[in-house]
């Protein structure tokens, strides 16, 4: 007869592939889903646009974000996380990315929001690039399922542009 660590054993290693087994397949039924996201951001106000003394250039903008994530959540979905991104070339660099704002979406009911706030993030470039430039705002996001990979994609909405002159 066998002892009772043999079924003991057993019996764990049958639950740890039957739960591998149905965490694969909830992993898989991911990829059925094709989210149609949307979000639209404005810029209501260039709050001020100065040189600091150490040369860098920094902006505080007012800024009005809506979006419509609940298109990313499945039962698999634990939480996305969402963030807001300057984008813009210089001479030194093809892409620079700056974070302006973000947050975490832990349920369907609140993955549609809207706010009107200025960067959370200190919007700052080294040196002296920013006069006059042309940037992209761009929501990112990061699906964060229960299980299987994370997936992420973005939106860019394109088209803006900072003053000539400091303020």
């Amino acid at each position: 007869m066998h002892s009772f660590g043999y079924r003991a054993n057993a019996l764990l290693t049958f639950a740890i592939t039957i739960l591998a087994l149905i965490c694969a397949i909830a992993s898989f039924t991911d990829s059925f889903n094709h989210p149609t996201p949307l979000a639209q951001v404005k810029v209501l106000n260039i709050n001020w646009f100065h040189k600091q003394p150490n040369g860098n250039d920094e902006v505080s903008m007012t800024l009005n974000i809506s979006a419509d994530l609940q298109s990313l959540f499945t039962w698999n979905t634990k939480q996305v996380f969402v963030f807001l991104a300057a984008e813009y070339e210089t001479k030194k660099n093809a892409l620079n990315q700056i974070s302006l704002w973000d947050g975490i979406i832990q349920s369907k009911e609140h993955a549609k929001f809207w706010t009107h706030t200025s960067n959370k993030y200190r919007f700052i470039d080294q040196g002296s690039n920013l006069r006059g430039k042309e940037f992209n705002l761009t929501m990112h996001w990061h699906v964060m399922p229960k299980t299987g990979k994370m997936l992420a994609d973005k939106i860019v909405i394109p088209g803006y542009r900072l003053p000539e002159e400091y303020r």
